[in-house]
């Protein structure tokens, strides 16, 4: 007998659950590691060439980013023994019974598996969503509130719920029903054919996002301004294809600010959506600044680089996938058959320490992306408005400013803002 067939014999779902508590045992020491850093007294000794200390702000930020860590590893103690004990007493198996007989009580008679794959998704989908929401409702009314920066009410934050409920039962139903059939019948075309599917659903979601979007915010056209006059000529210089300038209303939500683009390049249809809290929070120079770093991420083909990476990551899931799937992988969790999606849903499982390695290396990635942008931006002549602009998005945002090394490199996207403006004055030297 070979390898492969072997492999085939384990104890999938023992390896899943040893591997989820290995996990969590890490992450767990992380979290302890930052919370050590969290309760230093002091900033950080790097940040007082930039920043005049204020130790009445100091321990405000210190106090929410405490209060956030708390909150996280209270929701991770709770919600990873739900998650395992699920697993271990097999809710999907259970979940997908359920599934086969509501759809048999709907009358379908044709395409079971597909309707029965679109039931439990749906089922599972709502599960966790109702898991998930008195933990955004204590995020969102207690710590955001408590803090000063939750601006919506109970009655946004349940509207907002329904509709991505709604949102869940249009979309999801047709993007179920094509994958599983894909899995279905793909059979040695099965690795093109999902990055073919990937690739279409991702550039779906860019053609549908402002309908979607809009649901949830109102987008109005930037007025004709210093501001707009600005961006408009920072995009020509870019040879950004620039169609139009947004300004979001997310103070109905959240004193968070932030800045974005979105579109297709290719069809000459760029969007950049500025919130009105970064406006309130930075001057104009500030914005142009912050607006040049993100357009350099276009501009040296970061998002290109990123969508080329998630289909190598794809090709390399589903070249798994063929090798691990087998009867015996369903049947380790508790499945009397193979569907199709759960194969696909029990195998995401089994790679969980893979997509752990990912995550990492992702963060890594975007972590270098991120100076090589404002390096672009600090070239362009932006380097000091975009260092006050990262200070004043720091300080208004509340952002952690004493953070634990490993666990930055493990979960953070971002560099520390000590790291980005002393690259940027080595940027700034190098021009000099």
């Amino acid at each position: 007998m070979d390898g492969n067939a072997t492999s085939f014999h384990w104890p999938f779902k023992q390896f899943v659950i040893a591997c989820s508590i290995t996990v969590q045992l890490f992450s767990l020491w992380l979290d302890l590691r930052q919370k050590r850093a969290l309760d230093l007294p002091n900033p950080p000794a790097e940040m007082l060439k930039y920043r005049k200390p204020d130790m009445e702000e100091f321990k405000r930020v210190q106090k929410y980013s405490q209060d956030k860590w708390w909150f996280g590893f209270c929701k991770s103690l709770v919600t990873g023994p739900i998650d395992l004990g699920l697993l271990y007493w097999d809710f999907l198996p259970y979940l997908w019974g359920v599934s086969s007989r509501l759809v048999l009580l709907w009358g379908a008679s044709w395409a079971l598996e597909v309707q029965t794959s679109i039931c439990f998704c749906l089922l599972l989908g709502l599960v966790q969503m109702l898991l998930d929401l008195p933990w955004s409702y204590y995020s969102t009314f207690v710590i955001e509130q408590r803090h000063g920066f939750n601006k919506q009410t109970r009655a946004v934050f349940v509207k907002d719920f329904l509709k991505s409920v709604m949102l869940s039962l249009v979309l999801g139903p047709p993007l179920i029903a094509a994958f599983t059939i894909l899995l279905q019948r793909a059979g040695t075309w099965l690795i093109p054919g999902a990055v073919g599917f990937f690739l279409s659903v991702q550039l779906l979601g860019l053609l549908v996002y402002p309908t979607i979007a809009g649901l949830f915010n109102k987008f109005e056209p930037l007025p004709q301004n210093e501001l707009r006059q600005k961006i408009e000529e920072l995009a020509s210089s870019l040879k950004f294809p620039l169609t139009k300038l947004f300004v979001v209303d997310g103070s109905t939500r959240s004193a968070h600010s932030n800045a974005y683009f979105f579109g297709l390049s290719f069809l000459k249809n760029m969007r950049i959506v500025l919130f009105d809290t970064l406006i309130d929070q930075c001057s104009t120079e500030e914005i142009i600044a912050v607006l040049a770093h993100e357009l350099g991420h276009w501009r040296l083909n970061h998002i290109l680089k990123n969508l080329g990476i998630s289909q190598l990551t794809i090709i390399l899931q589903f070249a798994l996938f063929e090798s691990i799937n087998s009867p015996t992988l369903s049947k380790s969790f508790g499945f009397v058959d193979q569907p199709a999606l759960i194969s696909f849903i029990l195998f995401s499982y089994v790679i969980g320490p893979v997509d752990e390695m990912i995550g990492f290396l992702t963060n890594v990635l975007s972590r270098m992306f991120e100076f090589e942008a404002d390096e672009f931006a600090a070239k362009l002549g932006f380097g000091e408005a975009l260092k006050r602009g990262l200070l004043a998005l720091d300080t208004k945002n509340k952002s952690a400013q004493n953070s634990d090394f490993l666990y930055t490199a493990y979960h953070s996207s971002h560099p520390q803002l000590s790291e980005r403006l002393a690259a940027i004055d080595d940027t700034l030297k190098k021009k000099q």
